[in-house]
């Protein structure tokens, strides 16, 4: 029989799923509203769509088996991953409330590090044993280099479009540019289902090994993905107008040219980490794809404050989170 706890764990998880579609819709349909290609609601239906259609491409859960071996199996219980998840959606509700678009990923990844590590100090080992080392450095490094790698795919996009497209006639090619962008925009939907979904997926599984129901990480009943899919789905129809506003209209203003060009390139980023099985996050990926698109029009286009203080949001996701998620495990096993 399965263990309450367990179907608690469950249950947060696919929660936080819900929670991160609709905190990081923004990032796929931002600059498709703010462009009036879509209304705000044809927009969520179209990214939900594309968030759950990744569930039958994205078969390998590369992404999933990262996010999995983030804590050493040996440091893996139960309360540690109720820990990480209670730490990783109270950061992700707080940004949302406040409208700062920060990493669901990240969230999520230093939540389940910091619960891991603060077992290895309860158990009386040294909480860096707790944790995959290499795997958590590489995921800290895609801090910088995810929206360095969107930008610079979005400045070269840009680049080739306005050169192709520099002797048409300004309203025929907007109006091309609008069609292109419902691609674009379900391109980059597509990846963010592909990407953020695994990380949940890999968060149960742990569970599951951790409770005994599965046998190892290398295999993953097929229900986690099918419910991961529709949770980030359903997440995304929700919507996150606040987190829109700031990625649509605070960091730059986005014309339907440059809204293909920033997801495009925001798409192509994921795919590539995709590909790798990094756990890359979406919001500084696109990000990073917006600001290329306002380099290009002049380098004053992009209002650099607004991009310095969601840069601080970045920076302090992961060691928040991993802070919150230690002081939730010392809670629940001291207190509770």
């Amino acid at each position: 029989m399965i263990s309450t706890l367990l179907i608690v764990v469950i249950i947060l998880a696919i929660a936080f799923d819900y929670i991160n579609g609709f905190h990081d819709a923004a990032n796929s349909i931002a600059t498709v509203v703010s462009t009036k290609v879509l209304t705000p609601f044809m927009a969520v239906l179209w990214a939900a769509l594309f968030n759950f259609a990744a569930y039958f491409y994205f078969t390998d859960h590369k992404v999933a088996n990262t996010v999995a071996k983030t804590v050493l199996e040996e440091y893996i219980t139960l309360e540690v991953i109720f820990a990480g998840l209670v730490a990783a959606i109270s950061w992700n509700l707080f940004t949302w409330y406040y409208g700062i678009p920060s990493s669901s990923s990240h969230t999520l990844i230093g939540g389940f590090a910091g619960s891991g590590m603060a077992y290895a100090v309860i158990v009386g080992a040294n909480p860096l044993d707790a944790i995959n080392v290499n795997a958590v450095l590489v995921i800290i490094s895609f801090i910088v280099l995810a929206p360095v790698i969107g930008m610079i795919i979005s400045i070269i996009i840009t680049l080739i479009i306005i050169n192709i497209s520099k002797n048409s006639r300004p309203a025929i090619a907007e109006k091309w540019f609008k069609i292109l962008q419902l691609i674009s925009s379900a391109a980059l939907s597509f990846a963010h289902g592909g990407n953020d979904a695994q990380k949940v997926m890999g968060i149960i599984l742990v569970a599951m090994v951790a409770g005994g129901y599965v046998e190892n990480t290398d295999h993953m009943p097929e229900w986690i993905p099918l419910t991961c899919y529709a949770a980030i789905a359903l997440g995304t129809m929700s919507g996150g107008w606040k987190i829109v506003k700031t990625m649509g209209t605070k960091i730059t203003k986005v014309t339907p040219l440059e809204g293909v060009s920033a997801e495009t390139a925001g798409a192509l980023t994921l795919g590539i980490t995709e590909h790798f099985g990094i756990p890359a996050s979406t919001t500084h990926t696109i990000t990073g794809a917006i600001i290329g698109v306002g380099v290009v029009k002049r380098v004053s286009a992009v209002r650099w404050g607004v991009t310095i203080s969601l840069l601080w949001a970045w920076v302090l996701t992961i060691p928040v989170s991993a802070v919150l998620g230690g002081l939730t495990l010392t809670i629940i096993h001291y207190i509770l």
